[in-house]
């Protein structure tokens, strides 16, 4: 699973070949991005382009229950993964059986269904779309979301999915911001964000990216333990099962030097 993915409208397709360029996974948009009147061209351009590549891709389509959804759905292959908005209910997903589907969940009812909407047949992933529970829960500031984004990572985990990626930061500029939002989503379990400009990639990636000390606890547990169930290391903690298991995890998240994952 990627850790960072990049937004494009989809009625720019002159930027498609330049994000994917970026190595982030890429989000071709169309929804809120996209006017009314240029939806039509915007689903011709995004369906050609990501016919004609092999690249890591998803499609936000319009929301269940829209005309507009029909139309990206007769338009779009079959084998394109879509990023379905503002679903609530698992009933929302039924016209999309036999496609992956990523989900936003965008307001307290699609909140309170998290685990059922992630339990559903060809969910992937589940992620928020804060701005739109901002203004249904009057939320002010980042704080305000700590308790959502711990509800909907204990709800993927519970579902057998990956942890969630974290909604875009809209202060485009603001990278420090974008730091600091990103450790704070990092230590409720979340793994990943989702971009609205480059310049936010580097941050992003380089904030979810294992720290050297980390890598270096992980690969010591896992030698410490070595197939026993309990070992002790060198500085005297105690390490089990549910320690390998986390350290598992800090490894599959290492890129290490060259890109490549640890195995």
């Amino acid at each position: 699973m990627s850790v960072v993915a990049l937004y494009v409208p989809g009625s720019r397709p002159d930027r498609f070949d330049k994000a994917a360029a970026t190595g982030a996974e890429v989000i071709l948009d169309l929804e809120d991005s996209v006017a009314a009147d240029e939806k039509d061209a915007a689903r011709t351009a995004v369906a050609e382009w990501v016919a004609a590549h092999d690249v890591p891709a998803q499609v936000r389509v319009n929301a269940p229950g829209t005309p507009e959804l029909e139309a990206d759905l007769a338009a779009l292959p079959a084998d394109v993964a879509l990023r379905v908005p503002k679903v609530e209910r698992p009933e929302d997903l039924a016209i999309l059986r036999g496609r992956t589907v990523h989900v936003l969940l965008e307001s307290a009812l699609g909140v309170e269904n998290a685990y059922a909407i992630a339990s559903a047949p060809g969910v992937a992933s589940i992620a928020l779309g804060e701005a739109d529970l901002a203004a249904e829960l009057r939320l002010e500031g980042e704080d305000s979301f700590s308790w959502i984004r711990s509800r909907i990572v204990v709800a993927a985990r519970a579902a057998g999915l990956p942890p969630p990626m974290m909604a875009a930061y809209a202060a485009v500029r603001d990278l420090d911001g974008l730091a600091e939002s990103c450790r704070r989503g990092r230590r409720l379990g979340m793994r990943g964000r989702t971009a609205i400009h480059p310049t936010q990639l580097p941050v992003i990636r380089e904030v979810f990216a294992p720290a050297p000390e980390e890598v270096a606890w992980a690969r010591e547990v896992l030698a410490a333990l070595d197939g026993a169930a309990v070992a002790t290391l060198p500085d005297g903690a105690m390490v089990d099962e549910a320690m390998a298991r986390r350290a598992r995890g800090i490894l599959a998240d290492d890129p290490g030097p060259a890109g490549e994952k640890d195995v």
